[in-house]
């Protein structure tokens, strides 16, 4: 078994706010913890990705903020709270300051997590 916290994660994408620390946690699947700004729009990151959307599952808790998730099927607002299970072919839009805990796939996130950080040329 392997566990992590936040502050033993590596930081895989951090600027304008935004940050994104990471640890593989065993059984092919990576916990994240991210912060996103109010306003934080990933939708220009994600373009180039099928659909312009995340096709990585995520299951997690919302710790903190309002996030709203835009599919192709229309949008859902996540609260502070809510535990929740993201499908494949999503995009977040901050809505207030947010901090999540999430895990998913390493092979998938690993893909979507290459993906943004090329598109702001890291």
């Amino acid at each position: 078994m392997q566990a992590t916290t936040r502050n033993d994660a590596p930081v895989e994408i951090e600027g304008g706010g935004v940050e994104l620390r990471m640890r593989e946690v065993g059984g092919g699947m990576t916990v994240a913890f991210a912060r996103f700004p109010r306003g934080t729009d990933m939708g220009p990151l994600a373009k180039g990705l099928p659909d312009d959307l995340c096709q990585c599952p995520h299951w997690g808790y919302l710790l903190k903020g309002r996030l709203k998730m835009r599919t192709k099927d229309g949008e859902e607002v996540y609260e502070a709270g809510q535990a929740f299970y993201w499908a494949p072919g999503h995009v977040p839009e901050a809505l207030e300051d947010c901090e999540y805990v999430d895990f998913s796939p390493t092979e998938e996130f690993n893909e979507v997590v290459g993906h943004i950080k090329a598109q702001m040329g890291g």
